[in-house]
């Protein structure tokens, strides 16, 4: 499914956040946290970078005339309401900071209870999850688009 030429851990992002993804589309708490637990076993940074970049596309998918004040408010309501009865870790503090932290409104670091990267990580895919559902779209084609511009930007030599 994904290119054979990507290195280990970019496709392990990939694998894990796409079976995360549908695990919180399907809204199984079992196969979410299995695939939230590889994805915590990989250097944030990384996991990260891939999430924020889906989450942005995905953004821009629903909101190609631009994103305003409302639409950030119901995405955050919308995956909220979603994810509460079968994920018990959720935490609506994170899915706002990880909206705000994908759209470069504010950094991780700024989380309400200092920086917990598996939470971050968890409502990032929920954020995802519900993005796609919204938008109607499948997450592969966006996780591969956000893995090849990251390395990309990564060869590019600065002058």
């Amino acid at each position: 499914m994904w290119p054979n030429e990507w290195p280990a851990i970019p496709r392990a992002i990939a694998m894990a956040t796409y079976s995360a993804e549908a695990a919180a589309r399907a809204g199984s708490a079992d196969q979410f946290g299995t695939a939230i637990a590889e994805l915590s076993a990989i250097p944030f940074e990384q996991v990260a970078a891939v999430q924020f970049r889906v989450i942005r596309e995905l953004m821009e998918t629903l909101h190609p005339d631009g994103l305003e004040g409302d639409d950030v408010s119901e995405v955050l309501g919308r995956c909220a309401r979603a994810a509460a009865p079968w994920w018990q870790g959720l935490d609506i503090q994170f899915l706002a900071v990880v909206i705000t932290g994908a759209l470069g409104v504010a950094e991780v670091e700024e989380t309400p209870r200092g920086r917990d990267n598996r939470v971050v990580i968890e409502s990032a895919v929920l954020v995802i999850a519900d993005l796609a559902g919204a938008a109607k779209v499948a997450t592969k084609d966006y996780i591969a688009r956000a893995v090849s511009d990251i390395a990309r930007a990564e060869t590019i030599e600065m002058p």
